[in-house]
């Protein structure tokens, strides 16, 4: 008896499995390697942030050069009061650090970390 209503609505099709076969050695590795749930949603925060076009226009900006804000309102066509209220949201994720240097703060990106992420984002949606 095959039931695949759960499956996919008529909008779009989902593959799938044409007898229920779990592969339960796989699956206990699986469940012993997830992270907690605290962590998971930590993750998805971080991911949230790199949702938000102006922040992935400033990361981009970040990735070449370290800049002040008023560059980056400059280059970004964009008051510094809107660059600096995300340059907040992406400091509170550590995605990006600050330096001051006499009456200037200049920004860039916090790691290589967020470095690998961008290239490889990039990598990916050129594929």
């Amino acid at each position: 008896m095959h039931n695949h209503e759960h499956c996919h609505d008529h909008s779009y099709e989902v593959e799938c499995c044409d007898t229920i076969e779990l592969h339960t050695d796989l699956l206990e590795k699986v469940k012993s390697t997830m992270p907690d749930e605290i962590e998971l949603m930590d993750l998805a925060e971080l991911f949230k942030v790199f949702g938000d076009s102006t922040r992935i226009r400033i990361l981009f900006v970040l990735f070449e050069a370290e800049v002040c804000v008023c560059d980056l309102a400059d280059v970004l066509g964009m008051t510094q009061s809107a660059i600096s209220h995300q340059l907040k949201v992406l400091k509170q994720s550590k995605l990006v650090k600050a330096r001051r240097e006499g009456k200037s703060v200049f920004y860039s990106l916090a790691d290589d970390h967020v470095r690998s992420i961008i290239a490889q984002g990039r990598e990916h949606i050129e594929e």
